[in-house]
């Protein structure tokens, strides 16, 4: 029997979340994607230092103010971004900055600079997904962005109501963050017994189902993993992002894995929801968990993008 990995393999899309070009190059993922949070790490790792002293040299000796910084941040993440789709087939994702999470026009912005600078390098823009925090600033710059042809992966998903609302701006591809919902139901004394029972993963399902019965083609892309349980409840969505501890948990494990998931399946139908801003916000507001969390993640970028910056502020 062939690992979980290579099973899941047969009928999902594995993507790996990280920005380690050493585990990419051992499981061998379809895509990858990265955030700030990811970004920082690697910064951090020996062989990705010369390539910073690359890119901050590359930005002449101006003054580093914070428009230096957060461009030179931005290059860095495309570099590495560039240096991980040499060793994938499928899309590199690439994050927006997360403290333009509430202004549709910078986003518009930073998407058009980030494919403007992977073209610079030669990696066309059908290798590229742009990652963008699903407020609904971020979900109508995805609009755009999606119209001139720039991919969009919307991140900091926790909600059937954000999903919808991406899948009618036509993205490309969602991130659903399994792990981060179920963390705040138990921090409120939630103690799922089974995989199936876990709050995130029937958060996706219910997602999936709704996109297949309303024959959207935005990817749902289930992330923000705790356990291998998790993952294996969802075996057969479209595509699952996963961390390298993880992806080595499943390649040393040779049980059988079925498959639990296909666009073929019966769901409990579910209407259209109200896709207007105020219908959107209303929703988002109702749902306390996706409010807190969004926020939550979008303050934990932010940090980290900050840390980044710091770091090549100091660098010599």
């Amino acid at each position: 029997m062939s690992s979980k990995l290579e099973q899941l393999k047969q009928f999902t899309d594995v993507v790996a979340d990280t920005g380690d070009i050493e585990a990419i190059r051992r499981f061998a993922p379809q895509d990858a994607t990265t955030n700030p949070s990811l970004i920082l790490k690697a910064a951090q790792l020996p062989q990705y230092q010369a390539l910073i002293q690359g890119v901050i040299e590359s930005q002449g000796d101006g003054t580093r103010d914070a428009q230096w910084l957060q461009k030179t941040a931005t290059k860095l993440a495309v570099e590495i971004g560039a240096e991980i789709s040499k060793l994938v087939p499928g899309k590199v994702s690439t994050e927006v900055d997360a403290r333009l999470s509430f202004n549709t026009e910078a986003m518009i912005a930073e998407g058009r600079y980030i494919a403007e600078l992977y073209q610079e390098k030669g990696i066309a823009k059908d290798r590229l997904l742009i990652k963008i925090a699903s407020t609904w600033e971020g979900i109508q710059a995805a609009a755009v962005l999606e119209k001139e042809g720039i991919e969009c992966n919307l991140t900091l998903l926790f909600s059937l109501i954000q999903a919808a609302a991406c899948a009618e701006a036509d993205a490309t591809l969602i991130s659903p963050f399994v792990g981060r919902i179920l963390d705040w139901h138990v921090a409120r004394g939630a103690k799922p017994e089974t995989a199936n029972d876990d709050p995130g993963v029937q958060s996706v399902i219910a997602i999936y189902s709704y996109y297949k019965q309303h024959n959207y083609k935005t990817i749902v892309m289930g992330a923000s993993f705790r356990n291998i349980g998790e993952i294996e409840a969802l075996a057969g969505c479209d595509r699952l992002t996963i961390s390298p501890a993880l992806l080595n948990e499943l390649s040393e494990d040779s049980q059988p894995l079925p498959r639990r998931l296909a666009a073929d399946m019966d769901f409990a139908a579910h209407d259209k929801l109200d896709i207007t801003e105020s219908g959107f916000r209303w929703a988002l507001n109702e749902d306390a968990m996706a409010t807190e969390k969004l926020a939550e993640g979008i303050r934990a970028f932010a940090a980290d993008q900050v840390k980044l910056e710091t770091l090549l502020s100091k660098w010599n």
